[in-house]
């Protein structure tokens, strides 16, 4: 009898460190995903607030007064009518916003968005 010599294979697959390190970077960017995307919401409903606003009043008032209405129902508490920057260009009326969002993370560290949007093609 003889005995077949077979080659060691290489072992393939990941270590218990790097699962652990993989993970821990997933639920990060989960972590993170999940406070931002509330704000993100928040801001595309404002834009659609706005554009809502635009066609719901002729002066400042009457303009912040609909948007006012739609921030109540679209749980907007970012802004408020006041906070737009209502201006006319011949007859076209031109509503714009900005505003920043900070979002606590972990201890002392935060992160701070600016959002802008406006009804100007």
């Amino acid at each position: 009898m003889t005995r077949m010599s077979v080659a060691p294979r290489k072992q393939q697959g990941i270590t218990l460190f790097g699962l652990i390190v993989i993970l821990a970077v997933l639920g990060c960017i989960g972590v993170l995903i999940a406070k931002v995307t509330p704000t993100t919401i928040e801001y595309f409903s404002i834009k659609k607030a706005i554009v809502s606003a635009k066609t719901g009043g002729t002066t400042v008032q009457e303009i912040q007064n609909a948007f006012n209405k739609q921030a109540e129902v679209g749980y907007i508490d970012a802004i408020s009518g006041k906070d737009l920057d209502i201006s006319k260009n011949g007859d076209d009326i031109q509503i714009s916003f900005a505003y920043q969002k900070k979002i606590p993370l972990v201890g002392p560290v935060s992160l701070l968005i600016d959002y802008a949007g406006s009804t100007a093609k």
